[in-house]
């Protein structure tokens, strides 16, 4: 382990599917502040097939950038840092190219066990190609052929409760036999399975199967029924990306030894940012990352830690999947001009076959915002049906057969405290009001809440930092990282324009009586707090219930304070004049540019 007591200077790089970026962190008296950013294409591809020359490309950047001699001859960062001042003291890296980390999972029953198992994987940073159950309603032989085609990097099985039945697991190492899977990466390796189910059913597993795959152990997902035990599995799946995957990846083994710990998962390091910002701040968050044929949704609440991926849910290769899934009356709502469904269909389709080009107009903005939102808001309804609590039955002595009703979802929107925006659409949008207005929309947040940005994706390489010295890691995070937009103040409930709905009493100020059905800016500086008593009007609750006021501090940001009496649900008007009106309204309140002619 790296000796982190005199680190001064740290370069942490994170190679994307098609970029690489750097970043370097210096120690400036007791802080620790980003310094340079530098970015190159990554090269884990044909021609080059090796990851190291994007790495150095980026390092080289920042080195042209900063001054500061990072690279040796070799082009190999140099670390620890030599007595001329040339190097680093630290250098970490995270990775989601060569298309990041792909699993199955297989449990006993799809709503229980293999539930467990699919939110352990997401926890560690893995897109999920299929889920296979017992009763998941396919024949065996189509789940042989499946598992076959499927060629993942790594299969975690679960299923039984610690002292249970063993014969559904040994059905399913009998169909991994059958099946004889072969990994992603490395000819002639073993497809790694990590077997975390029931301890009676181990040995007979590892009989079964464990010549054709290579077998790891864990402690069980679910030993009872009511408990679930996802940390070791998740550790076990970091452990065989770095040994299986990145070794196998073009380069990876080189830059392993360049780096002063195990290069994580992308996903895998911004949910460990997310975790270490919850805890250190003891606050609950939910964070997105949205990306162009993914959108990854983090939350941390009450201390547990939940991360899922949407892989069909995207800004560009996946824009048409978002318009499948949500239909198209669902992205127009958001449409603050006059538009027909086929323009529409057209401009989405434009943009899944050009997936590299950029809005050049404002009316190609607005539609790629309105998307925007209906993916986010479905990766979200997603992430709360995987990040709940338990609540099983048991029908048959030690197996798990059905759920007579899910536990309920950890998402507690009323006790949130903050929303993390990130991913091109939110970081890079021209205005930070149209990110505050999509996650607004999208998230549709109760009670009292900050919302902000990642201003240059940097969560990833700030991630991997918070696990060896979470100091620096939290420090640039919140100077360099963070965005804040400002406090947004949204009552619970419904009632006509215009009716009453919210007054906010800013102590030694003013008073704000916003009625029903608008949303209303309070021009609040960042860093600027204000003490304000919040009192709902009867049947709207902002945290202690229907009419009852709190005393809060409100925070300002680079937008400033939302006061939002939309209602929960937000309540968008059905005749399209009416709605194209009120868009354009919510618009106008935060500054924001309109349209007032249709398209061509």
């Amino acid at each position: 382990m790296t000796n982190t007591s005199n680190v001064r200077t740290i370069l942490a790089t994170d190679c994307g599917s098609t970029t690489t970026k750097a970043i370097l962190i210096e120690k400036q008296g007791d802080e620790y502040r980003l310094t340079t950013r530098g970015e190159a294409p990554t090269t884990v591809e044909a021609p080059f097939d090796d990851v190291t020359i994007g790495v150095s490309n980026a390092a080289r950047e920042v080195e042209e950038l900063s001054g500061r001699k990072i690279l040796d001859d070799n082009g190999q960062v140099i670390t620890p840092a030599a007595a001329d001042g040339s190097g680093v003291d630290l250098y970490l890296s995270t990775s989601s190219a060569g298309g990041g980390l792909q699993m199955t999972v297989a449990g006993v029953v799809k709503s229980m066990s293999a539930e467990s198992a699919e939110r352990a994987a997401l926890g560690a940073g893995a897109i999920i190609m299929d889920v296979i159950a017992v009763d998941d309603g396919r024949k065996d032989y189509q789940k042989v052929e499946r598992i076959r085609a499927l060629r993942p990097d790594m299969i975690l099985m679960s299923g039984g409760t610690d002292g249970g039945t063993v014969t559904h697991l040994t059905e399913m190492a009998e169909m991994l036999r059958s099946a004889d899977p072969k990994p992603r990466l490395g000819i002639g390796l073993k497809l790694p399975v990590i077997y975390a189910g029931n301890i009676e059913a181990r040995k007979s597993v590892e009989d079964i199967a464990g010549d054709i795959v290579d077998i790891r152990e864990v402690p069980n997902l679910r030993p009872t029924l009511d408990r679930e035990n996802l940390g070791p599995a998740r550790e076990a799946i970091h452990d065989l990306f770095l040994e299986h995957v990145m070794q196998q990846a073009p380069g990876y083994a080189k830059l392993t030894t360049w780096t002063s710990a195990g290069i994580m998962s992308t996903p895998n390091a911004v949910g460990k940012i997310m975790e270490t910002i919850a805890r250190e701040r003891k606050i609950d968050v939910l964070g997105v990352d949205i990306g162009g044929a993914t959108t990854d949704v983090f939350s941390v609440f009450g201390g547990v830690f939940n991360r899922t991926v949407s892989a069909n849910l995207g800004m560009s290769y996946s824009i048409c999947n978002v318009l499948t899934e949500a239909g198209i009356a669902n992205i127009a709502r958001w449409i603050p001009f006059m538009a027909d469904d086929a323009y529409l269909r057209n401009q989405l389709r434009n943009k899944m076959i050009r997936p590299t080009t950029i809005p050049q107009t404002l009316r190609d903005l607005q539609i790629e915002q309105a998307v925007a939102r209906e993916a986010l808001r479905l990766a979200f309804e997603h992430h709360k049906s995987l990040a709940r609590g338990l609540k099983g039955v048991q029908t048959k002595a030690g197996v798990e057969f059905e759920r007579e009703a899910t536990g309920k979802t950890l998402v507690n929107m009323i006790k949130l405290d903050m929303i993390i925006g990130s991913g091109g659409v939110l970081s890079h949008a021209p205005e930070r009001a149209q990110s505050a207005l999509m996650m607004l929309d999208a998230y549709q947040p109760e009670g009292v809440t900050m919302l902000a940005v990642d201003s240059i994706f940097m969560m990833p390489q700030l991630g991997v930092l918070s696990t060896i010295l979470p100091e620096a890691a939290t420090q640039v995070f919140e100077r360099d990282c963070l965005i804040k937009l400002g406090h947004v103040v949204a009552p619970i409930g419904t009632a006509k324009d215009g009716e009453p709905c919210l007054t906010v009493a800013f102590k030694g100020s003013t008073t704000e009586i916003v009625p029903f059905g608008q949303l209303r800016l309070i021009h609040l500086k960042e860093d600027q707090t204000q003490e304000a008593t919040i009192t709902p009007a009867r049947g709207f609750d902002v945290g202690a219930g229907k009419g009852k006021p709190i005393t809060v501090t409100l925070e300002g940001g680079v937008v400033g304070l939302i006061l939002d009496t939309r209602g929960r649900p937000v309540v968008i008007p059905s005749e399209p004049t009416q709605r194209v009106a009120k868009l354009q309204e919510w618009l106008r309140v935060l500054g924001l540019a309109v349209h007032t002619s249709a398209p061509e």
